[in-house]
């Protein structure tokens, strides 16, 4: 091979056909260079099924390549020679391959742009870096957005997002006459014998060979790694949309907010997982859902939403994160220090929403955004919890979960670590939230109908006691001023009792109880 050839890094999050670099590559004398490496799966306690899904994911879309014409190099994470980090590995590829040049499209991680930026100097190669273009804003475009703005709102975001893309549009105008029809889709949910379920695949050779290495080398790690039924393909993506397009979208809106013991994927596609890998175009998937509209198939609101949560609040985060990295995941505007507790990782709680929502984490390394932003992360907001902590769990617990979309929607948007650089109040609730969406309550240990004392919901005083404790510093919020002038007329006992009883719970959490 002569010294043209070009070394074409493809990473795990980058199993998509039309990837800049690879079409900047020529297939018959480029090398695609692949590999599972000790780097990636340690720097997070990675979930096991995450772990699975992203090496078979991987594995499958280097025989694609392959069938493509490519030339692929791919090292296993058992592989004896495997030299544990991705610089490594491409390293070994230009010395066997006598490479001249790198051709990489940029990575979705800061920690991995960095690395990259290392690469001419340590493999003594020109690097040529091409955008991701496989979202609809690019993070030089974001910034320019962004530019001159106090606050960053997702929602004028999102309108210029329709704008450019045109989806939904009627002209100039949004179709329905409405940008957003959030306000149609909090109705909680009942039990229904005839609820979809995700699309599911049964692992083939690939995928049960992957599954027996994880075990044997990871089995340490978070999270039951059986039923693995995650798709690991193109085509196998492709027929989970269609899954969704047809059994759960029409009722997708109106659900999207509901949780259910027992159900643990209602409505919801399922889909993030497969559209952060790049098995799944964004905005392929979007025309998809709208055409479910136009059809007749799905109403306005349910595709309205879904397609707000791509093209609108997936792009958004993206660029909030390049934005304001690496600073951002430092970032404790509450100075907030309590330790993780130790049911994040068992779900051992009296707290039934609690319980529910972590052990189906570890089960399916999925839960649904309410479950996490108003279960796990309303809890962590109001105990006061570590956030790079709390962003360490949910990085390593979710199988969609990169740094890019994760980062941003715990520390920004769970835990307000970030001074409200997007989120205009914290997203604090008491249990009656989780009542009204919910149907944890009704067997829990505590009582939601009771405000303070050793029987009553948790939630109900760490509530008022996180207002209490950070008064100096959200007091000024003109969205919390009416919640602080109820607390400012509320009788002194009935203030005591909440702050008591938030200190008698908090004290058995840190001592490791059982709470």
């Amino acid at each position: 091979m002569t010294s043209s050839c070009a070394l074409i890094p493809v990473f795990a999050d980058q199993l998509s056909d039309g990837l800049a670099s690879l079409a900047a590559g020529v297939p018959d004398r480029d090398l695609v260079v692949m590999a599972e490496v000790a780097e990636e799966v340690g720097y997070a306690d990675h979930h096991q099924k995450k772990l699975a899904f992203l090496f078979s994911a991987m594995r499958h879309f280097a025989l694609r390549l392959r069938g493509q014409g490519w030339r692929v190099r791919y090292t296993r994470l058992d592989d004896p020679a495997n030299s544990g980090s991705l610089t490594g590995e491409v390293a070994r590829a230009a010395a066997a391959e006598a490479a001249g040049r790198v051709l990489v499209t940029e990575p979705g991680e800061y920690r991995v742009a960095a690395m990259i930026d290392r690469w001419p100097e340590h493999l003594g190669l020109a690097v040529e870096r091409f955008a991701d273009d496989r979202f609809v804003c690019s993070p030089g475009d974001f910034a320019r957005w962004a530019e001159g703005r106090k606050t960053l709102r997702m929602e004028y975001f999102y309108r210029d997002m329709r704008r450019r893309t045109g989806l939904l549009m009627a002209g100039d105008a949004p179709e329905g006459g409405r940008w957003n029809y959030d306000a149609d889709n909090r109705k909680p949910a009942e039990a229904d014998l005839f609820m979809p379920a995700p699309h599911r695949v049964e692992p083939d050779a690939i995928t049960t060979d992957v599954l027996a290495m994880v075990e044997a080398r990871c089995g340490d790690h978070f999270g039951r790694l059986r039923p693995f039924w995650f798709a690991v393909t193109h085509d196998q993506a492709e027929a989970a949309l269609d899954q969704f397009i047809a059994a759960a979208l029409p009722r997708f809106g109106d659900y999207q907010d509901a949780m259910l013991r027992g159900e643990r994927f209602l409505y919801h596609s399922v889909l993030s997982v497969y559209l952060n890998a790049g098995l799944l175009d964004p905005l392929a998937v979007c025309r998809r859902a709208e055409a479910a509209y136009y059809d007749g198939h799905a109403p306005l609101n349910a595709v309205e939403g879904f397609i707000r949560q791509i093209i609108g609040w997936r792009e958004f985060i993206r660029g909030v994160y390049w934005l304001h990295m690496p600073g951002y995941t430092a970032q404790n505007h509450l100075g907030a220090a309590r330790a993780l507790p130790g049911f994040y990782w068992t779900g051992d709680t009296h707290m039934a929403c609690l319980a529910e929502a972590i052990a189906q984490t570890r089960d399916e390394a999925y839960a649904h955004h309410i479950q996490r932003l108003m279960v796990t992360g309303n809890f962590a907001l109001l105990a006061g919890l570590d956030p790079a902590a709390v962003h360490r769990w949910y990085l390593a617990v979710y199988v969609d979960a990169f740094e890019w979309v994760e980062a941003p929607n715990t520390l920004g948007m769970s835990l307000y670590a970030d001074g409200g650089l997007f989120a205009s109040k914290p997203y604090a609730a008491g249990g009656n939230y989780i009542n009204k969406m919910s149907d944890y309550c009704r067997d829990c240990h505590y009582k939601v109908s009771k405000k303070s004392g050793p029987d009553a919901c948790p939630f109900n005083y760490l509530y008022w006691d996180f207002l209490d404790r950070n008064a100096e510093i959200l007091g000024a919020n003109p969205r919390l001023g009416p919640v602080y002038r109820t607390w400012g007329r509320m009788a002194d006992d009935k203030r005591q009792a909440a702050r008591d009883s938030a200190a008698r719970f908090l004290a058995r959490l840190d001592a490791g109880e059982r709470v």
